[in-house]
């Protein structure tokens, strides 16, 4: 979208603006009153901008370390500023998501619902809507808010107040989720972490430790892992000596149990016209507990009824009530919340960290979900930064036939990146997808101002000026041309910084990014790059003086 209207723009401004411009444009021999007015203020402000660049360039040699300390900001504010995927907006909605004990009934979970849902009538005021959903094996309570522009308090300080309370609830596990940027109905918490394993055995050994370790992080809340060692479970050990001496085979056994408790489809009958099956099953109330299972007969091949109690023995375990796999290992997802001030990458390098230090060398890691997504997007970052540095070399060596003079334009982008990290450190604002974009934008938009200036002086050294002497009235004639582009771009972008409603996070992000890098750069630039024009780019005086004596 981008650079389609940049191409419009493009075309536009070669094809229809001359034409606008012979039609519209007069020579007039007396100034109007506003051209009256404010040529004092310009005329001072070159006056001021001239002299001070003078002074500057006679001490150039400080743009160097200014430079080298513009790198070390940049390094340091990356690192420094928390990363995500996308801020969390405020939808007006959240959920509040229930996990209770193993083998918990339905009615549990239908109970534990209603009480989540009682603390959120009481507590949220500024709720719309609330749908209680409860089936087995979980319960879902959604809150619906009010609109954003009705409410005094925002989605994510309502969701953190709803945390609180319900952590005062301990019947089962609650933990409010609220739907990220680019979550759509998938769904999950932010951070996704997959521990991969050899076999089960070492995952029942260290998971412990490493759940250990998380919940008392500070980072996390309501941590959970996928694979739970907690399902009841009965191992049935015949004694097969003994079922031989009293004529009972192992089938015998295996399809006695198998009708006693499967329920399985024996036949139909049919009564009044209607059809009805026939299923094989043991009264409930006599196969509640382990223990019952003693007391069922079998038949041996004497036909005499055998009490199970007589060969088999029954061993209590628990074990996990489905294995999960990832990348062909046997693998455990653990799912978690972020406490307010913490950020998606903020958790995953918790995450390391505790991987580090708890699991043996056999184990490996991976993501899944939004954490994933996270990864995938900050390492194809890097990339589409040194992929849009290097086009925009080519591009201007191509246009100045020269590989000095772009490498004089390339300096505005630290000058760029560099402003616009420290504005959003200041800002509170996340490196995410936004303010990602609002930095590789930056490039190209920053880049113009260079040109402006290298691309005169190269024309002043043409006309005859010496190196200085070009640099210096090129930078103070397009003064004007820079700062009306820098700030008619600032103020474009000064309603996504002021945004508000639904998307207003993602909006300001890129809008902080983008007018801290431009008004940053646009002053620096003024300083920096006829500097670095003295420094790097070539002497064409000198040049012309060494053709005739080559030829």
């Amino acid at each position: 979208m981008i650079a389609g209207a940049v191409a419009i723009s493009c075309i536009v401004a070669l094809t229809f603006t001359p034409m606008l411009a012979t039609k519209l444009l007069k020579q007039k021999e007396k100034k109007n009153w506003l051209a009256e007015k404010t040529e004092p203020f310009f005329e001072w402000l070159n006056h001021i901008y001239s002299t001070s660049l003078t002074v500057f360039l006679k001490y150039k040699i400080w743009s160097i370390p200014i430079v080298l300390l513009l790198f070390a900001a940049i390094f340091y504010f990356w690192n420094q500023i928390p990363s995500e995927l996308s801020p969390m907006e405020d939808r007006s909605q959240f959920t509040i998501n229930m996990r209770g004990p193993e083998g918990a009934t339905y009615e549990f979970y239908r109970d534990y619902a209603q009480q989540i849902e009682q603390v959120v009538e009481e507590s949220v005021p500024e709720a719309v809507n609330i749908v209680n959903r409860s089936m087995f094996g979980m319960s879902m309570v959604s809150v619906v808010l009010s609109d954003i522009y009705e409410r005094e308090r925002t989605q994510m300080e309502i969701a953190n107040q709803v945390t609180a309370l319900v952590r005062n609830k301990n019947d089962a596990r609650a933990f409010v989720q609220q739907q990220s940027t680019f979550g759509g109905r998938r769904g999950g918490m932010p951070v996704q972490y997959v521990l991969q394993a050899p076999n089960i055995a070492a995952l029942q050994e260290y998971l412990p430790v490493f759940m250990k370790a998380v919940s008392e992080s500070p980072v996390f809340q309501m941590a959970d892992e996928n694979l739970k060692f907690t399902k009841p479970e009965t191992r049935i050990e015949i004694d097969r000596d003994k079922a031989t001496l009293l004529g009972v085979s192992t089938q015998t056994i295996g399809q006695t149990l198998q009708y006693a408790l499967s329920g399985q489809r024996m036949g139909y009958y049919y009564m009044n016209g209607k059809q009805y099956q026939i299923l094989g099953e043991i009264n409930r109330q006599q196969r509640n507990t382990p223990l019952d299972l003693k007391s069922i007969f079998v038949r041996s091949n004497r036909g005499n009824m055998i009490q199970l109690d007589n060969v088999v023995t029954l061993n209590e375990t628990v074990a996990p009530p489905q294995l999960y796999r990832y990348n062909r290992f046997v693998s455990s997802t653990i799912s978690s919340g972020l406490n307010v001030g913490y950020t998606l990458g903020d958790g995953l390098d918790e995450m390391d960290r505790i991987a580090k230090e708890t699991l043996s060398d056999s184990f490996r890691t991976a993501l899944a979900g939004e954490s994933k997504e996270f990864r995938e997007s900050s390492s194809s970052l890097m990339f589409a930064l040194i992929l849009a540095l290097i086009m925009i070399y080519l591009v201007l060596a191509a246009q100045f036939e020269s590989f000095k003079d772009p490498l004089v334009v390339m300096f505005t982008v630290p000058l760029a990146i560099a402003g616009a990290l420290i504005f959003m450190s200041f800002s509170n604002i996340t490196m995410n997808i936004f303010s990602q974009i609002g930095i590789i934008m930056l490039i190209g938009l920053v880049a113009k101002n260079g040109i402006l200036i290298v691309e005169f002086a190269n024309q002043r050294q043409e006309a005859g000026l010496n190196k200085a002497e070009a640099i210096h009235t090129a930078s103070v004639q397009r003064l004007r041309p820079i700062l009306m582009t820098s700030i008619s771009t600032v103020l474009g972008t000064v309603p996504l910084a002021i945004a508000s409603g639904e998307g207003a996070y993602g909006r300001i992000a890129m809008g902080v990014a983008v007018i801290g890098g431009m008004l940053f750069s646009t002053f620096m630039t003024l300083y920096i790059v006829p500097a670095m024009y003295s420094f790097i780019a070539t002497n064409m005086k000198s040049v012309h003086k060494k053709l005739p004596q080559t030829a």
